[in-house]
């Protein structure tokens, strides 16, 4: 039997500041959890103007996807109701304990600057692990109102190859030529086994964008700004501290935006603060949200919008969200296996 996702608003009650959300799983309703607004920015229309507040484009990317592949709707509510049923299992465990996810990344490169170095790449790597284990050093400015469900995801992350690429490109859009080599990109390397981060210019004010458990294994990964591609110069704050990587790859992982790409919307996270709309800059705490009852959001989750320095947590919620993909059955099981 096929399951089909219908997300319900988050629920209006507000205990110990946070909304708990509800998840009806039906075998009736042929409800798709997406809308489809936006087309994926083309290369030929990219914008090589600076970013005044961070551009994701993987909600974007999935409509399009949507849109493109009909059959993706349901392989994606099949994900959900299998990450959902994984979730409910409080007691559920990884089949070989901690997961290391191995990580080749694709340089495609039309200027020096585009071909960054091994240490700059090695230092995007790096971030993941300190930001996927909670040993970053800002993980303790964490409110104590969120610090009972700040998580250590306890997810690590190994670089095994780098692959580089000369190109004509300026820039590559969102359309995942980056990826495709008959289209001057870089294939992917063992997608169902490795994590793939392109590096190259993108444009249209887009920081990066993940493709969603459940596409194509032919453009399968994550896709970085090289300008903002781990720690990088002063020139790319405030987004120089590599956490474009960490948001990107936490959708790679199965993760919504903190605000469900909705006003008010469902991240399909109970322990995260429903969330008017994506937040900017460095909040500072604490931000009262607008959605009722009144409370105060997590600004500084990673799968906000806000400035490298203004995210720093991830929550139990998402954690088990994200461990929930790589057991057997999950969608990047071949990962955990």
């Amino acid at each position: 039997m096929v399951y089909l996702l219908t997300i319900q608003p988050k629920i209006n009650l507000f205990n110990q500041s946070f909304i708990m959300k509800k998840i009806l799983l039906t075998a009736t309703a042929v409800l798709m959890f997406f809308s489809c607004q936006n087309e994926a920015i083309d290369s030929t229309t990219a914008s090589t103007s600076a970013i005044a507040h961070r551009g994701c484009a993987s909600q974007e990317v999935l409509e399009a996807q949507l849109i493109a592949d009909p059959t993706l709707a349901i392989r994606m509510n099949q994900i959900e109701a299998f990450t959902q049923s994984t979730i409910s299992k409080s007691n559920f465990k990884l089949v070989n304990g901690k997961i290391v996810i191995p990580v080749v990344v694709n340089v495609l490169y039309k200027t020096t600057a585009e071909n960054i170095s091994n240490i700059q790449i090695q230092s995007q790597i790096n971030v993941l692990n300190k930001d996927y284990t909670a040993t970053n050093s800002d993980f303790s400015t964490i409110p104590v109102e969120f610090a009972g469900v700040a998580a250590n995801v306890d997810i690590t992350f190994e670089l095994v190859n780098i692959i580089r690429k000369s190109t004509t490109k300026t820039s590559w859009g969102t359309r995942d030529a980056m990826k495709k080599s008959k289209q001057g990109g870089i294939n992917p390397t063992s997608p169902t086994t490795t994590l793939n981060l392109w590096a190259c210019t993108i444009g249209g004010g887009i920081l990066g964008y993940a493709q969603f458990p459940g596409g194509s294994t032919a453009t399968d990964g994550v896709v970085i700004d090289s300008f903002y591609f781990g720690l990088s110069s002063a020139a790319s704050y405030p987004y120089n501290l590599g956490r474009t990587g960490s948001h990107e790859v936490g959708h790679w992982m199965n993760l919504r935006h903190i605000w469900g790409d909705a006003s008010c919307g469902n991240d399909l996270v109970d322990d995260t603060p429903v969330a008017k709309t994506a937040n900017f800059g460095a909040p500072t705490y604490p931000y009262v949200s607008t959605c009722l009852p009144a409370h105060n959001e997590m600004t500084m989750n990673y799968m906000d919008y806000t400035d490298d320095r203004g995210m720093y947590m991830f929550t139990n919620g998402q954690k088990s969200r994200m461990a929930a993909i790589f057991l057997s059955g999950g969608p990047r099981a071949a990962i955990g296996q």
